[in-house]
């Protein structure tokens, strides 16, 4: 795999950006260690997101990514995003635009990355749990599958949660607005899942039974599945922390690449 590091100016955001970027490399037989990947013209690509407290460098910090994604010829896209929560914030940065829009397109014109729908994939962990899965249901016409970790998927029940720490609210009040609008609007995961009509994108979901979102990701998990959203639930011991997400974006990443897109 190549590892690259990249550095550009976002249109929608008004200011130079990064993303860490994983590409297959296909001539590797000398490597120890590590086969070489399935060559292509194109490759299929997960816009990889990360959660609260992290940046664009976190994955290649905390997992083996590169290894896990060079097993299935998997290009990877690690956005930094800051703490917008994967929105159009209301102080007035557009990450959900540069993600959604902007930043497929120029990964797609720079690298050789496959530009069909079915090959574009979202995932991400906590708050970037919530990203993907927020892709997966307001865009399945551009990302057919979606995967979260632990992912922040009740954000009104986490709202409440966090309603006595003023540091975290200050911060969500910046990105949602000052009576943090949340219920019934297009960043309520529950309410777009109930609505969901689509049957262009699934999901994949795993969370740690001693999360403290675990009860967020029952309750996405007992909406999706009233709603018939195609959603693969997972659980298991663990809490909010790196070796549990090492673990399991494993066996994640072989659900995305052997079934189906729907």
């Amino acid at each position: 795999m190549a590892w690259l590091t990249t550095r550009f100016y976002s249109e929608q955001l008004g200011l130079n950006t990064s993303a860490e970027v994983l590409l297959p490399q296909p001539a590797t037989s000398g490597q120890v260690g590590m086969s070489g990947p399935q060559a292509r013209d194109r490759y299929p690509a997960l816009y990889l997101l990360h959660g609260w407290s992290d940046d664009e460098s976190i994955w290649m910090r905390r997992t083996s990514i590169e290894r896990y994604a060079s097993e299935h010829s998997l290009a990877i896209i690690m956005p930094r995003v800051d703490l917008s929560y994967y929105q159009d914030t209301h102080s007035g940065m557009n990450y959900w635009s540069f993600l959604s829009e902007e930043l497929p397109t120029l990964c797609e014109g720079w690298f050789p990355i496959s530009t069909d729908r079915a090959d574009r994939f979202a995932g991400g962990l906590s708050m970037g749990g919530y990203g993907a899965f927020r892709l997966g249901l307001l865009r399945p016409d551009r990302f057919s599958a979606a995967i979260s970790l632990s992912g922040a998927l009740d954000l009104e029940g986490l709202r409440d949660f966090w309603r006595d720490d003023p540091k975290r609210m200050k911060i969500l009040r910046g990105v949602f607005g000052e009576e943090l609008p949340i219920e019934a609007s297009d960043r309520d995961l529950l309410h777009l899942a109930r609505a969901f009509k689509s049957a262009g994108c699934r999901f994949y979901q795993w969370c740690g039974t001693e999360d403290f979102l675990y009860p967020a990701n029952q309750s996405f998990r007992t909406t999706a599945e009233t709603a018939g959203l195609p959603l693969v639930y997972r659980e298991g011991p663990g809490d909010h922390s790196w070796p549990h997400w090492d673990r399991e974006i494993q066996p994640a990443l072989g659900w995305l690449m052997e079934d189906p897109a729907i």
